[in-house]
């Protein structure tokens, strides 16, 4: 027996169902893989048994400002996942010149380069990469951006005051 939408739900006016329902399919796939394979460091599952509502964690980076940190990070799924990028805030503060103080992630993966084919797990690894090595030449906040570039001693001096402080 065969289980899921037949051929004749695509395109017949049911694609919000349809998108729910390749959601829900993707999502349990993906919180299998992290729940049994998760990246180094990192970790995540639902908020409130919400599907579209995950919780993750990042250990701070070896060899970062940010390491022996925990930082934890909000996922919000849209319906339409995974044709559509997840929204990952950051909770945890953290000096970062493409992290706002909002939480917000500059990456490119989040927006113009998003593919179906990214999980969680690979996102994750990615913001990871990007704690340890930031990007200051697309910067959410310009004035960190600046001090990485002009100055990285006092960069990773005010990274570390501000893991030690938010992430510990």
């Amino acid at each position: 027996m065969a289980y899921g939408p037949k051929n004749s739900d695509y395109g017949s006016g049911s694609n919000i169902i349809q998108c729910q329902y390749v959601q829900s399919v993707h999502g349990y796939q993906e919180l299998n893989e992290i729940s049994n394979d998760p990246p180094p460091g990192c970790s995540a599952g639902l908020v409130n048994e919400d599907m579209f509502n995950w919780q993750a964690s990042i250990v701070g980076p070896p060899d970062s400002p940010y390491q022996g940190g925990v930082y934890q990070l909000n996922i919000l799924f849209p319906t339409d996942y995974p044709f559509k990028p997840p929204k990952i805030t950051f909770k945890t503060k953290i000096y970062h010149p493409n992290i706002h103080s909002n939480g917000s992630i500059c990456l490119d993966i989040l927006r113009s380069q998003w593919s179906p084919a990214l999980t969680i797990s690979k996102v994750l690894l990615s913001i990871t990469s990007l704690m340890t090595d930031p990007n200051p030449d697309d910067p959410l906040v310009p004035d960190i951006a600046k001090i990485f570039k002009t100055d990285k001693s006092k960069y990773r001096k005010m990274a570390g005051e501000w893991n030690r402080k938010y992430a510990m």
